[in-house]
């Protein structure tokens, strides 16, 4: 037996030279083959991620999407402080059809935040939402008028309540305003009153009620007019206070789309009753 293992021994050990050299062969061979690109050439290890990972590029400031969390701070509070004065704003329709950012080829990006930001700058307690899509304007109007009571009810003083609304948040507000039926509390309508929507209101029977100012710009503004005839139809019934401001800016229904002076300070000076 010690024999056998031997002669098998030493066979191995007179074959080991011919294996090693047919192994170099073997190896100068496939890296031929490699360098021609016969044989893919092995990832190493540590770059997997970088292949397995797409590449992330990042957003241009200006274009990334705002966030929940970045509007977070504008619902309804909780618990209301009658010692201070709450501003509603309600948004244009162009955030129910696109979400946000929106923007219009024609007036560019609705700036929805900044709008929010502007208007508590100047220490109001800022109450606004994003609507969905297609959202019921009867709907947010009996909302917005019982959020009003809502506020009233807890004690804060209706000439510290101004409800802000633009294009189709303000035809909102102009049905709250009715709904409502609270003299005192303010009004601001930003683009609205077109003669078709003030014929729908007078076959409903809407009336104005608090202290109420109309804002629009009169240049190329096909979506809005004035609202001096509901104003007419109010007087004696509810409807305070009514004024109407307009404006000479020259983009039409842009101007509702960012935070301009020309109808911040109004709005400000109206809620703060300097009128």
């Amino acid at each position: 037996m010690g024999s056998r293992y031997g002669l098998i021994h030493d066979l191995k050990m007179k074959r080991l030279p011919v294996v090693i050299i047919i192994l170099a062969i073997s190896f100068l061979v496939g890296c031929k083959k490699a360098e021609e690109g016969l044989i893919p050439t092995p990832i190493p290890t540590n770059k997997v991620s970088l292949i397995v990972l797409p590449t992330i590029t990042s957003t241009p400031k200006a274009s990334r999407i705002p966030t929940e969390i970045e509007l977070e701070g504008y619902e309804f509070p909780d618990s209301i402080d009658p010692t201070k004065r709450y501003m509603f704003y309600l948004h244009g329709k162009i955030l129910e059809d696109q979400g946000i950012p929106a923007v219009s080829p024609e007036f560019g990006e609705y700036r929805y935040e900044e709008i929010l930001k502007t208007l508590q700058s100047y220490g109001f307690e800022v109450i606004s939402e994003q609507r969905p899509k297609n959202a019921s304007s009867w709907e947010y109007a009996q909302r917005t008028a019982r959020q009003v009571s809502e506020l009233l009810g807890a004690g804060v003083p209706p000439s510290s309540i101004t409800v802000v609304g633009a294009s189709k948040g303000a035809a909102i507000v102009a049905v709250s305003s009715d709904l409502a039926g609270n003299s005192e509390v303010n009004y601001v309508l930003l683009g609205t009153c077109h003669p078709t929507l003030i014929e729908e209101w007078k076959q409903e029977g809407l009336i104005l009620s608090g202290n109420v100012l109309s804002i629009y710009d009169f240049e190329d503004d096909e979506y809005s007019g004035s609202c001096k005839e509901l104003f007419s139809l109010a007087e004696g019934k509810g409807l305070n206070h009514h004024n109407e401001r307009v404006l000479e800016v020259g983009t039409g229904h842009g101007i509702l789309y960012q935070p301009l002076p020309e109808w911040v300070l109004p709005t400000v000076k109206w809620a703060n009753q300097e009128r």
